[in-house]
C-alpha cells in the first residue's frame, strides 16, 4: 500500500473539505484538482500551505486564489475539446494547467497584455480571467468570438464574485454566480472619474 506524502494528503484534503462540501463534485474538476500539484505554482516558502482555502502571495503584488475558485471556475467553464482557451494568467500557471488536457489550445496572457490591442479578433471560445475585474477592457473581450464564454471574478463595489458570460452581437455581460474572495487585477480597475 502506497503512504501519502503531506502534499498528496494536503490535496485529498483540499478536494474533500473545500471543493466538495462547497458543492464543486464534476469529475472532471475533481481530476484536475487531484492531478495537478498547487505547491508547485507558489514560492518554495509557500508550499507548505499551498492547500490552504486562501489566496497565497506569488510576490510582485500577486496572488493564488484559494482552490475554490479554481474548482467553481472550471465548473462552470465546462471547457470541451474543440475550445479555443485564453487565460488571463496571475503569475502562477496554475489555471492554465489546470484547464490544459481539457480544451484544444490554450494561450496565456498577463494582465499588461490584455490590455494591447491584439491583431487576434475572436478567435476563442473561452475566455478564464484568473483574478477579479471591475470592468473587462475591450482590448481583451475582442478576442472572444462571438457566442464564446468568459469567466472571470468581478469586483462590485468592493466586493468580489465568480461571474459568467456570452459574447452577443459584440457585448459581455456577465452575471455574478458566487461571492468568494479572489484576488483583484488592478489592471482591470475601471478608470475614476468625477462624479457629481
Amino acid at each position: 500500500m502506497k503512504t501519502l506524502t503531506s502534499t498528496e494528503t494536503a490535496r485529498r484534503a483540499m478536494i474533500d473539505s473545500q471543493l466538495r462540501t462547497s458543492g464543486v463534485n464534476e469529475p472532471f474538476v475533481l481530476a484536475r484538482m487531484a492531478a495537478v500539484a498547487r505547491e508547485d505554482f507558489v514560492p518554495a516558502a509557500s508550499r507548505e500551505t499551498a492547500y490552504i482555502d486562501r489566496a497565497i502571495p506569488l510576490g510582485n503584488g500577486r496572488r493564488l486564489a484559494a482552490p475554490l475558485f479554481y474548482g467553481m471556475l472550471l465548473a462552470e467553464a465546462q471547457p470541451q475539446l474543440d475550445d479555443t482557451a485564453l487565460v488571463v494568467d496571475s503569475g502562477s500557471g496554475y489555471l492554465a494547467e489546470l484547464l490544459r488536457p481539457l480544451v484544444g489550445s490554450v494561450e496565456i496572457i498577463t494582465p499588461e497584455e490584455a490590455l494591447v490591442k491584439s491583431r487576434k479578433t475572436a478567435a476563442y471560445s473561452l475566455l478564464l480571467v484568473d483574478g477579479a475585474a471591475e470592468e473587462l477592457p475591450d482590448s481583451l473581450t475582442k478576442r472572444l468570438a462571438d457566442g464564446g464564454r468568459v469567466l472571470t471574478g468581478l469586483v462590485v463595489k468592493g466586493v468580489t464574485r465568480l461571474a459568467v458570460g456570452r459574447k452577443t452581437a459584440g457585448g459581455i455581460a456577465l452575471l455574478p454566480l458566487a461571492e468568494l474572495g479572489i484576488p483583484r487585477l488592478s489592471e482591470f480597475d475601471r478608470a475614476v472619474g468625477w462624479s457629481f
